[in-house]
């Protein structure tokens, strides 16, 4: 109630031509040992002081961004009837995830000029100054990266997705899949009109782990050695437990 009276509130503060107002149906979501995936409705609307423009085309972009991470990217190959890996490529701080959704095609929401200054793309994201250097200039390793983690359902990129009402009210839904990294999800929402970003609004989305699956993961980080017996101990009990059924089945 109070998010929504906030949201309200907002609509009606003095701005600029046109700004964004958003929010979203949850900021912080919650990884179980049964967790299989989220949904995060993004919506929102558009405050202007004066009618919009007619003559111009407008869009709405939306960006979910999962923290950093460094991947190696390997090249496969057929060698003598095998494959094997013939070639390597190290991306430090890689996106875990990310996803874009659109009113429109990206092609016509967004100048290539724009997509180099705001980073809205997968490729242009991946590599945003400061952030992912790969070790080798090779735009095919990077394609391979995009196409991976899409494969996976770590990286979308869903056109026409996001949902327009009367060029002011706006909404689309994203889909987190179940293999989540704990941290922040940095939300970014752009207003466009021919290609040219007129405003943007950023916001996160906070994730964590809790029960079992942070005990596991808390104890893996900051007590390594006890995570590893632990784990050889469960193996060697998971082991000698199904011979004794074995065993005894037989006998």
């Amino acid at each position: 109630m109070i998010r929504a009276l906030a949201f309200l509130c907002a609509l009606a503060l003095p701005a600029g031509a046109e700004e964004i107002v958003a929010d979203m149906s949850q900021d912080r979501i919650a990884i179980s040992t049964d967790f299989d995936g989220s949904e995060i409705l993004i919506f929102g609307a558009i405050k202007r002081e004066e009618p919009q423009p007619d003559a111009s085309q407008m869009a709405i972009l939306v960006t979910v961004a999962g923290p950093r991470e460094d991947v190696t990217v390997r090249r496969k190959e057929r060698r003598f009837g095998i494959w094997v890996n013939t070639d390597a490529v190290d991306v430090s701080g890689a996106p875990s995830f990310y996803a874009v959704a659109s009113t429109i095609p990206l092609s016509r929401a967004l100048t290539p000029e724009e997509d180099e200054r705001w980073r809205i793309t997968a490729p242009r994201a991946i590599l945003a100054p400061g952030m992912a250097i790969m070790s080798r200039d090779d735009p095919a390793f990077l394609d391979a990266l995009i196409r991976v983690r899409t494969d996976s359902r770590n990286y979308a990129i869903a056109d026409d997705s996001v949902t327009l009402r009367d060029a002011t009210l706006f909404s689309t839904e994203i889909d987190l899949p179940s293999d989540l990294t704990e941290g922040n999800y940095d939300t970014r929402i752009f207003l466009t009109r021919d290609g040219m970003v007129v405003d943007s609004y950023a916001t996160s989305i906070f994730v964590q782990k809790v029960g079992l699956e942070r005990w596991i993961y808390t104890l893996a980080h900051e007590q390594p050695l006890i995570y590893s017996f632990l784990s050889l101990f469960i193996a060697i009990s998971a082991g000698w437990g199904a011979s004794a059924v074995f065993r005894y089945i037989r006998s």
